[in-house]
Order: structure tokens, then C-alpha cells, then sequence
């Protein structure tokens, strides 16, 4: 049984993340896409279809070609995961700063009493 594609998997790869940022800005062809890699067509294909899989890409077909557009919406559950380590990284240079702060009232202060 195959496992489950999810967002993180199709953007794990750099590739991949080059293919989406190139059709996020227009959808393109096959052929098109393949062109902006040192790689075999086929090769391109795969990164695609597990794309497709994925939901970060919908293939159309547009008389003889497949148009390849991307469907941003997916990414929104990597924001949220991101955005909770963003918020514990906040909270944490929060304190930093904090504690920071104290040192140099306590250096101020002992700098005084000499």
C-alpha cells in the first residue's frame, strides 16, 4: 500500500519547489516547465505528478498540451505548522530580551555603587 502524499512531502524536494514558484507565476506546459531543468522530461513528469498527487498542481487539458497551473491553497497547512514554531521562537527571544534587559539595568546599577 502506498503512503498517503502530503504538502510537506512535494515541497521537501527543491526541485519540486522550483516547479511550483515557475507555474505560480504563469501556468506552462509541460515542455515549458521541463525546459528550466537539467533534467530529463520524464524526470519532470514525476516531480509533477506527485505534485499533482499532492494537490499543489492541477494538469488541464488544453487541446494537445497539459497546462500545469498551481493551487497555492495547499501551502496554507505548512503556514500553520510553521506558525506555531514561529510563535514558540518569539516567545522564546521574548524572554531573551528580557533577561537581557535586567543584566544591563543590574551592570548599570553595580557601575553606580562604585
Amino acid at each position: 500500500m502506498e503512503a498517503r502524499r502530503d504538502v510537506f512531502q512535494a515541497i521537501a524536494d527543491p526541485t519540486r519547489r522550483a516547479i511550483i514558484q515557475l507555474i505560480a507565476e504563469k501556468p506552462q506546459n509541460l515542455n515549458a516547465i521541463a525546459e528550466n531543468f537539467d533534467m530529463t522530461r520524464q524526470a519532470v513528469s514525476l516531480h509533477i505528478k506527485l505534485l499533482s498527487e499532492c494537490g499543489l498542481i492541477e494538469i488541464r487539458q488544453q487541446g494537445r498540451e497539459r497546462i500545469c497551473e498551481a493551487q497555492l491553497r495547499q501551502l496554507s497547512e505548512v503556514s500553520l505548522w510553521v506558525e506555531q514554531y514561529r510563535q514558540h521562537w518569539d516567545n522564546k527571544l521574548n524572554s531573551l530580551e528580557k533577561y537581557l534587559h535586567q543584566l544591563q539595568k543590574q551592570r548599570k546599577n553595580a557601575k553606580r555603587k562604585k
